[in-house]
């Protein structure tokens, strides 16, 4: 036995660690797992804060920083899985952040056997993808995002030779109840959600200036979770560096999202307001936030829809929530009014 295997016991059948439990997908394959018998320990800077966001987390917390390596080691102890659900705040800094943070992973799982996790999206693609991109699709990314998240599977990727097995699964857009930060809740429901929390009745409903008419790809993040807690219940069937990808709900057209939103909260008669991109234009050289989301402009002019076949083929069908139900749970609204439907056309 090596001193290395002495100081990290065999990973457990049934153990795994979350980084990155207190956001929306993290914390709902945390959940997912935890149902389903797992052991699951999630690390964070400040367990007291993240345990009164959470109060009834059937998890343990584990204090630790994803940037400093020693605690993502000891925190991966005996993990059969490490979930990295850990992103920077507010697309700021991903070269500087994302690619360390992943690296402390790799360095974690390759130490103690784990097999990683990692939560893709379509950020690797440019506009050579083509209209259906499978897994195999070539990646030439036109963003500086893009670039990072390509090299951030490339680390995985390479790892996969030095014994470190890993798991992408690329999504589209989340939106789901409790998930922040996102297009869904930012934007296209902003108001309504706002109204939820004690603000004033919503005006209108919101999408992205460009072509409305393309489709656009959104990921319901309980069904993308309960997706990957299946892949990974499937370990000893996925090869060192596997990648799939999550079909989720293919909106065309693209603005039927905010119809359904609208339908969805019983107001089926509020306006689609367009947001303007003019003002990103004029505040990104000033405002990191405002250049990072200006970026992902041309995922809302052309379509760029995700090809799920593998998926399919692997798990024998993907989860998947109908769209107004789904829309339902994001605003809130778990059940429809009496003779509700979303008309939005949904593949």
């Amino acid at each position: 036995m090596t001193s290395l295997e002495r100081a990290f016991p065999v990973p457990s059948d049934r153990t795994v660690l979350v980084l990155g439990a207190t956001g929306g997908l993290g914390g709902a394959v945390a959940e997912r797992l935890a149902a389903r018998g797992w052991s699951v320990a999630a690390m964070v800077r400040d367990p007291a804060r993240a345990a009164r966001g959470r109060p009834n987390a059937p998890w343990r917390w584990i204090v630790g920083d994803a940037m400093v390596p020693s605690d993502v080691l000891a925190a991966a102890s005996g993990a059969r899985w490490i979930v990295h659900a850990v992103n920077p705040a507010g697309y700021r800094n991903w070269r500087g952040l994302a690619l360390p943070m992943l690296a402390n992973t790799v360095a974690a799982a390759e130490a103690t056997g784990a097999r990683i996790l990692f939560p893709g999206n379509v950020y690797n693609f440019g506009a050579d993808a083509g209209a259906l991109v499978d897994e195999a699709a070539p990646q030439n990314p036109a963003t500086r995002k893009g670039r990072v998240r390509v090299e951030m599977e490339a680390l995985l990727r390479d790892a996969a030779g030095r014994g470190v097995r890993s798991l992408v699964v690329r999504a589209g857009d989340f939106f789901g109840p409790g998930v922040a930060g996102s297009w869904f809740a930012g934007l296209v429901a902003k108001e309504i959600l706002a109204h939820h929390g004690g603000g004033r009745e919503p005006r209108s409903v919101a999408y992205p200036a460009g072509n409305p008419e393309a489709g656009h790809a959104w990921a319901y993040v309980p069904d993308l979770a309960e997706t990957m807690v299946r892949l990974l219940e499937r370990d000893r069937d996925l090869a060192p560096f596997e990648v799939f990808h999550f079909g989720g709900h293919w909106v065309e057209p693209g603005s039927a999202m905010a119809t359904a939103a609208a339908v969805a909260a019983g107001r089926p008669d509020l306006p689609v307001k367009t947001m303007a991109w003019w003002p990103l234009v004029l505040l990104s050289p000033f405002n990191t936030f405002m250049r990072e989301v200006l970026e992902m402009r041309y995922l809302w002019e052309r379509p760029l829809r995700l090809d799920n076949r593998k998926l399919v083929a692997f798990l024998g069908h993907e989860p998947h929530t109908p769209l107004d139900q789904a829309v339902r749970a994001a605003i809130g609204h778990p059940q429809p009014s009496p003779g509700q439907a979303v008309t939005a056309a949904a593949a």
